[in-house]
């Protein structure tokens, strides 16, 4: 784990979450006639340029929990993750200009449960219905978690990990997996390999994994397919789904990462899909950010990123916990 690595996640995360804000619900149509380039202001939301949504403002929020004694290296504190996203729904904390304007209902059903005093682990909705993507969208920093982060890495503990973290806000096995898979990207572009080796290390890693494994839902779950077969880089676009669909959201973004090499294009790929723009940014642009450091990240877009001093903080706190 570096200093280096840690600060472009979440600065790649945020910038890519901007880009999309002003975008978010509108036809990839749209984009096609009217492309993004760079950061734009007010749009969907009404807010400023350099604005981020709720991924990274949750994603924020477990960086805090994590950066906290022992966060990385031990059990990370749920109660206090749960505490941070009530905060973040309530008061706006971790929002970019002090309002909290975008929050998913899987989301936001799991925090009134943790208002009402339901373990964090047991407080994400588990139903069919309730497969977004709102844990993808704020798991990165978990890779940086020594669980993660270890030499010979443990599946079994990295998926409970996983799935306890996920959990939180989204409790179907195929949200974790989503997360999990996300994290073995993350994890190879984190130790300095290029995205196509990155992608298929996760591939070779998890493959005998899910073969070997007994829980039941993940074994039965083939929604991730074009994910593991290598076959997503070949795709064409219109195969490629933006929706809030956690299996769309990971399969978008890992295809713009594996499609592009660069920062810039990779994002700009990503939010000019369509739809749930700003999570589809923020997924990828986590990734980018891994894959091509903050100095890929071109300057005017960090120069006008919301709150950019704070998020360098916060960084700089993850990385003293480790």
């Amino acid at each position: 784990m570096t200093a280096t690595a840690i600060r472009a996640a979440l600065l790649g995360l945020a910038v890519g979450d901007a880009l999309g804000v002003p975008v978010e619900f509108i036809s990839r149509a749209a984009r096609r006639a009217d492309p993004v380039t760079g950061l734009r202001g007010y749009g969907t939301h009404r807010q400023p340029p350099g604005t981020w949504s709720d991924d990274s403002s949750l994603t924020f929020c477990l960086a805090e929990t994590l950066a906290k004694s022992g966060g990385l290296t031990g059990p990370p504190d749920l109660a206090d993750f749960g505490r941070r996203a009530i905060n973040w729904l309530d008061n706006s904390y971790w929002t970019a200009t002090g309002e909290t304007f975008d929050v998913g209902n899987a989301t936001r059903y799991a925090i009134q449960r943790l208002k009402q005093g339901v373990s964090p682990s047991q407080a994400g909705p588990r139903s069919e219905e309730d497969i977004g993507n709102g844990a993808l969208m704020r798991i990165l920093p978990l890779v940086f978690h020594q669980t993660w982060q270890a030499e010979n890495l443990d599946l079994n503990a990295a998926w409970a990990l996983t799935e306890a973290v996920a959990s939180v806000t989204h409790g179907h096995p195929r949200s974790s997996l989503g997360c999990f898979l996300y994290l073995l990207v993350a994890r190879g572009l984190a130790d300095g390999l290029v995205p196509a080796t990155a992608y298929e290390q996760m591939i070779r890693l998890v493959t005998p994994w899910l073969q070997a494994t007994t829980i039941p839902a993940v074994v039965q779950d083939k929604h991730y397919q074009r994910v593991l077969d290598n076959s997503l880089p070949t795709l064409k676009e219109d195969q490629i789904g933006s929706s809030g669909y956690v299996v769309h959201t990971l399969k978008a973004a890992l295809w713009c990462l594996l499609r592009h090499d660069t920062y810039a294009a990779t994002v700009l790929a990503a939010v000019n899909l369509g739809d749930d723009t700003d999570t589809t940014g923020a997924v990828a642009g986590g990734l980018a950010g891994l894959a091509y450091g903050e100095l890929g990240i071109p300057a005017e877009w960090l120069a006008g990123l919301a709150r950019r001093a704070d998020i360098e903080e916060l960084a700089q706190r993850l990385v003293a916990a480790g």
